[in-house]
């Protein structure tokens, strides 16, 4: 099971730290800038990223957008990039894919037996129906939009809905498919509002939570290392490792802010 694999490289790794790449040709380092091919300078950028931070990351999250971006060189970028990754540490790709049945089959085949990844990101809006195929792969996790770390994400999921919170009734629904369908449920839920994080954290524990909004976006820790005493969590930061530094010491300096984050969380290492 995805949990299981997912506890036992924390574990081992003592680290809880999952690292976002987000590749922005603009904000590149200076010396990376001059190559011709941005899709050659992200590829080399990647790379040295997660040579940097490997021995600090237990999951590395693929945002797809960057990827896609790149046009028909981002699917090379993204498989070179894939199998880079190191045998001890799980691949998440972030593309947030919710779309009717026929279409989410193809979504889940996609990132889940041509590329493949461990979990995937998906939006729960149209129901049971475009989750669904992404849970009918046993040994995959499938993190729901839950309670997102974006400036206007109450728009939606702070209304109200059964005299609780919108975001709360999507983690109890997301929680009742983790025990009728074969893959694994998870949860995303942004570190930039405490009280949700703690609030889904009680509605649904056990469920793997996939944490972003610390660092750049100003999550505070401390709610995290609450929380990760009853649920397995994986807290992203991308921003604040990536572009530590935009000189020739990007890679030390990624890896720097790694461990910073990863020793910072480390009372939420499974023992």
């Amino acid at each position: 099971m995805f949990t299981d694999r997912l506890r036992t490289l924390q574990r081992l790794k003592q680290t809880v730290l999952c690292v976002g790449l987000d590749p922005d040709p603009a904000r590149l380092p200076r010396p990376l800038r001059r190559e011709s091919n941005p899709a050659t300078a992200i590829r080399t950028f990647l790379k040295q990223i997660i040579d940097a931070t490997r021995h600090v990351a237990c999951a590395y999250k693929f945002n797809l957008a960057f990827f896609e971006a790149l046009g028909r060189d981002g699917w090379s970028v993204l498989e070179a990039t894939l199998q880079h990754i190191p045998d001890d540490a799980l691949t998440i790709a972030d593309g947030k894919r919710g779309d009717i049945g026929s279409s989410a089959r193809f979504y889940a085949r996609a990132v889940f037996e041509l590329l493949p990844f461990d979990a995937c990101t998906v939006s729960p809006y149209m129901g049971r129906d475009a989750v669904a195929p992404f849970l009918a792969y046993k040994e995959r996790a499938t993190f729901v939009l839950t309670r997102t770390s974006n400036p206007s994400a109450p728009d939606f999921q702070d209304r109200r809905c059964d005299n609780e919170p919108l975001y709360l009734a999507v983690a109890r629904t997301a929680a009742r498919w983790h025990q009728e369908l074969p893959g694994t449920v998870g949860l995303v839920v942004g570190a930039t509002d405490p009280y949700a994080l703690a609030a889904v954290h009680l509605a649904c524990p056990g469920l793997p939570l996939l944490i972003p909004g610390v660092g750049a976006q100003g999550g505070a820790i401390a709610p995290i290392l609450q929380v990760a005493r009853r649920s397995p969590v994986l807290v992203n930061s991308s921003r604040q490792i990536l572009y530590a530094s935009n000189r020739d010491d990007f890679a030390e300096a990624a890896a720097r802010a790694a461990e910073t984050l990863r020793n910072q969380l480390k009372e939420a290492c499974p023992s």
